[in-house]
């Protein structure tokens, strides 16, 4: 039995998909995109592992109490493989009519065939680094250079409207809890300033965001 290494997981997620969804944020990306708001899940030491089948009685749970879609992002998934394969497995087992969608910061072709089989379940990938000189007012994409790939005939039903769809506002949603307040969504640039900014202003300093954490040995 697999086990992924997660940052955290959340439900209701309504800022990360169509519906309303349970989301899984894996930790450890090499990746290190500039200007990445996730820093915090860069460090592969961190996280908790999770064996793949409690994750998928997560995903149970979740639909229990309404989810209709799951959301894997990060850190980067395709850098657990054969974890991230069993976990989406056992959801599309049991999944209804649940879609998948999986955030990558590869591209298609850059997968190996391991990382192929990992989103065999996968009814949509987001594929891409997040490009920080790119900006984008596609939803659910960080930066303009990202993809929106529908895979499956669920994935068409559900996500045809939303392709190019670029709504007034970024859907984003605020959580707070012991480690702090942290987002869900892609903001547009210039959004985590402005929040940091509203928060100040509310009397919240911000520190340690993770918008401008390094991850361990890295410079600049």
């Amino acid at each position: 039995m697999s086990a992924l290494r997660v940052s955290r997981t959340h439900f209701p997620v309504t800022a990360l998909g169509p519906g309303t969804r349970l989301g899984v944020w894996v930790q450890g990306c090499s990746l290190a995109c500039k200007g990445c708001m996730s820093q915090d899940t860069w460090d592969p030491r961190g996280g908790v592992e999770v064996p793949a089948a409690d994750l998928v009685a997560l995903w149970r749970e979740a639909v229990g109490r309404g989810a209709d879609g799951l959301t894997v992002s990060g850190g980067e998934p395709l850098q657990q493989p054969d974890a991230l394969r069993e976990f989406l497995a056992g959801v599309h087992a049991e999944r209804g009519d649940g879609d998948i969608l999986v955030y990558t910061g590869y591209e298609e072709s850059e997968l190996d065939q391991k990382q192929r089989d990992a989103v065999e379940f996968a009814d949509v990938l987001v594929t891409g680094r997040f490009d920080i000189t790119r900006p984008t007012r596609l939803i659910w994409r960080g930066s303009a250079n990202q993809r929106m790939v529908v895979r499956t005939d669920l994935g068409r039903r559900r996500y045809a409207e939303h392709l190019d769809h670029e709504p007034e506002r970024a859907p984003i949603q605020v959580r707070a809890d012991e480690s702090g307040i942290w987002l869900i969504g892609t903001p547009r640039q210039g959004g985590l300033a402005g929040l940091e900014r509203g928060l100040r202003a509310s009397g919240l300093p911000v520190e340690g965001a993770s918008w401008r954490l390094r991850s361990p040995g890295q410079s600049g």
